[in-house]
């Protein structure tokens, strides 16, 4: 059996005589570029580190896709194998670059390559891959360019065929998009050629280790103490409440919480595209959608599951998102004794989440008036949930609308709060607005002090900030 000294230098062997460095940035940057990019340690020698890793791989061989081998004794034999390879390493390498050599193969082995450094930052909440040379990062709402990269395409592809094979998916010209998440919840798509015209596409959406509470919503600008509250009576009185929002916007975080202050005595059952819910109640179901297999079969969607959930004999019932013709299944849960449902839509205003939910409730099938659609939303939704991010890069909740009824065939609406614009930004171009009372007080008052809740008058009274 050859030694790992052999094994090393077979490697290198295979190694062309000068290997080719990475590209450089220009001296002058693109306008386009963020003014303060993101930094990381730089990149190890593409040349070591190949060597190394090839001879990792020669040595520990079949072990590394050993589905039986614990994480931590794979870590563990990687990274002491790892050392022996390193010794071996003929070309001069200070302390910390054979530090950086090892961190950035095991990374590649055992974590997600260069990406890892960003999934162990607590600051970084999403990373887009724009094929193999450019990965962004959002910190605090706003983009940087981060100034690492993957060695090429197929580094990427591993990392994403790693990525959705750790949960049973895959990704190929003949299913070349995929969403998926990691072990820790974070939410992961990937759209790979020919779709994607310009190499691998990868979006990362972070998880949070602990999830946000009501008090960090209060302390990002997102709610303020008394809308909160507001918020918490809403949930506490069963009100029926949809989330509406853009991509990004918060609407899962603002889900999450509002979720929390369902009491702890109700059995609660969620329905999720992805399992991001972190709910600590005692009695809670949860409930996560399946795509189709390979033979285009098997598929569970979020309407069947929601069909289901209401055999389960739910107090609550919590979806994560409907963007098809579950609305129609969710409107008439609502409808049918399971008051105090949440969840989220796709839209930009309060009226225009009225209009997508008649659209997806047409995409279920069935042949229904406009007007019997319009008096099931009315007869479902007490209230709206406004959310954006704005311009600043923060996540406001930029309106609390209540379902007033109809008027004709026209659905009325009013604004119990609403986001003053008007107050202007500060000098780091932030909003300095919030939720302000609009004086009218809502109609489903005496409903929520019909369950114990009291809602103080001040708390409406005009111009009341909240």
């Amino acid at each position: 059996m050859s030694s790992l000294s052999d094994r090393l230098n077979k490697a290198r062997g295979h190694q062309e005589p000068t290997a080719p460095q990475q590209p450089t940035a220009p001296d002058s940057e693109p306008a386009s570029k963020p003014v303060q990019p993101l930094r990381t340690e730089p990149r190890a020698n593409a040349g070591v580190k190949e060597r190394v890793h090839q001879a990792l791989i020669d040595s520990l061989g079949p072990q590394l896709y050993d589905p039986h081998l614990p994480e931590d004794e794979l870590a563990t034999a990687v990274r002491e194998t790892l050392q022996e390879v390193i010794e071996t390493e003929e070309t001069p390498l200070s302390k910390s670059d054979r530090t950086r050599v090892i961190q950035e193969v095991s990374d590649d082995i055992l974590g997600h390559g260069p990406l890892e450094p960003f999934l162990r930052d607590p600051e970084v909440s999403e990373i887009m891959v724009n094929g193999p040379d450019t990965i962004y990062v959002e910190r605090s709402g706003r983009l940087f360019r981060a100034d690492i990269t993957f060695t090429s395409e197929a580094h990427l592809r591993r990392t994403i065929d790693k990525i959705v094979g750790r949960i049973g998916r895959r990704v190929d010209e003949a299913s070349p998009m995929v969403d998926a998440r990691l072990p820790d919840g974070s939410r992961i798509n990937a759209v790979v050629p020919p779709i994607a015209l310009d190499g691998s596409l990868l979006t990362i959406r972070k998880f949070a280790t602990d999830p946000l509470t009501a008090d960090d919503l209060v302390s990002f600008g997102t709610l303020s103490p008394a809308s909160r509250d507001f918020l918490d009576a809403c949930v506490r009185g069963r009100l029926n409440m949809v989330i509406s929002g853009g991509t990004g916007s918060g609407k899962t975080t603002t889900l999450n919480v509002m979720s929390s202050f369902v009491p702890s005595d109700e059995r609660i059952v969620t329905v999720e595209d992805a399992a991001e819910l972190q709910l600590h109640q005692d009695h809670v179901l949860r409930l996560e959608s399946r795509p189709d297999n390979v033979e285009g079969k098997g598929g569970v969607s979020i309407r069947d599951l929601v069909r289901n959930c209401l055999r389960m004999r739910p107090d609550r019932i919590i979806v994560g998102e409907v963007r098809d013709g579950a609305a129609l299944d969710m409107l008439q849960a609502m409808n049918t004794g399971h008051d105090g449902s949440i969840t989220t839509v796709h839209a930009n205003t309060p009226r225009d989440s009225l209009a997508r939910l008649e659209t997806m409730v047409l995409m279920a099938g069935v042949d229904l008036p406009v007007r019997a659609i319009r008096e099931q939303v009315v007869g479902a939704l007490d209230v709206i949930v406004q959310q954006a991010r704005l311009k600043d890069g923060t996540r406001r909740v930029i309106a609390i609308t209540e379902v007033v009824g109809m008027e004709s065939d026209t659905v009325t609406l009013q604004d119990i709060y609403a986001f003053d614009f008007s107050a202007g930004r500060d000098e780091e171009g932030k909003f300095r607005g919030g939720l302000v009372a609009t004086g009218i007080r809502p109609k489903f008052t005496q409903h929520l002090e019909d369950y114990g809740v009291h809602l103080p008058a001040a708390m409406f009274q005009q111009g009341a900030a909240l």
